[in-house]
């Protein structure tokens, strides 16, 4: 990975992060946060 390609998916991921808190309250934000915990402890239980 380029680091021109690493600043702009930086920018798109905090574009997306700004834009869910300024217009949805950042419900898409925790959706995904309790998504990924879940996830987490699914791949823990095959561990």
């Amino acid at each position: 990975m380029t680091n021109k390609l690493a600043i702009i998916l930086g920018l798109l991921i905090v574009g997306a992060l700004f834009w869910d808190h300024q217009w949805n309250e950042s419900t898409a934000t925790l959706f995904m946060a309790r998504k990924f915990l879940e996830m987490i402890e699914w791949v823990a239980f095959w561990r």
